[in-house]
């Protein structure tokens, strides 16, 4: 099997660069009482503990935590209870796993400033700036990586704003326009994530993944890809999402070859695992 060619890429992470000479693997920890796949087993500060270091010991080069759900038709908690929470499991984590590199997904600056404080060294943004005018500022000023995420609209109305001419030239301009904000205001490390499920019909997320080369031929910035278990693989096949490991791994391995530098995964080993393959 002829390898498959990966360039690679680094981020500073409180004031160290770490290299990736092959893909990422980003490890998810929910805090939600309502995730679509994990939520509530995780919300008690020994779970959660026990859940970040079994990500690490399968394979994650990243924690992310994650205490608001992002599913189709949810409503997000206030930016106060999401800081507190953020913020409480950030300190743990950090406090016991030292060397983690932990991100943490949302789409507010307060919580993402609170969580940063706390030791978080990413933020992950499922919403691309677009639902706090004062995430883009916080980051910058923060000096942390940022996660920019192709989104339409919030998770309770997203699934009402699917439909594209061309959805790479739709995101090709989504993307190009707010890295040239986030550059002008100086945020130095910025991942780009092409949102599949969000605002996006099962149609659009498999023609989005098929096409993912076409943005990974124009962005010099990583792209992440975030598919674990989601609905585009448990609805076609007509199962659940805790049937949906197998389907995980397929598009994972199409959207490697594709050119994608970290995936975002419920199950780190067979993530881990797939990109020795790919890549060793």
């Amino acid at each position: 099997m002829k390898q498959t060619e990966f360039l690679p890429f680094s981020i500073t992470v409180r004031g160290r660069l770490v290299d990736f000479q092959r893909p990422a693997v980003m490890g998810i920890l929910n805090i939600t009482p309502d995730s679509f796949y994990d939520g509530g087993r995780y919300r008690e500060a020994d779970a959660m503990l026990a859940h970040a270091r079994w990500l690490l010991a399968e394979g994650a080069d990243i924690i992310d935590v994650g205490a608001a759900s992002a599913r189709p038709g949810a409503e997000l908690p206030p930016p106060e209870v999401e800081a507190e929470r953020l913020g409480a499991a950030v300190r743990l984590i950090r406090s016991e796993l030292p060397e983690a590199i932990i991100s943490v997904d949302t789409c507010y600056s307060l919580p993402a400033r609170t969580a940063v404080e706390a030791g978080a060294d990413i933020v992950n943004d499922i919403s691309g700036g677009q639902f706090d005018e004062q995430m883009f500022p916080s980051v910058a000023a923060l000096q942390v990586p940022y996660i920019l995420m192709h989104n339409r609209a919030l998770p309770s109305e997203m699934q009402q704003h699917t439909g594209y001419d061309d959805i790479v030239a739709d995101l090709t301009r989504y993307f190009s326009e707010r890295l040239d904000k986030l550059y002008r205001l100086g945020v130095k490390d910025v991942w780009l994530d092409p949102g599949f499920g969000f605002a996006k019909s099962l149609e659009e997320n498999y023609e989005l993944l098929h096409r993912l080369d076409e943005l990974t031929s124009v962005f010099r910035e990583p792209l992440l890809t975030a598919l674990s278990r989601k609905s585009m693989i448990y609805k076609r096949l007509n199962t659940t999402p805790d049937q949906a490991l197998t389907g995980t791994v397929a598009l994972d391995a199409i959207a490697l070859e594709k050119g994608s530098r970290l995936l975002r995964v419920h199950d780190p080993r067979p993530a881990a695992e797939t990109i020795r393959l790919l890549y060793n």
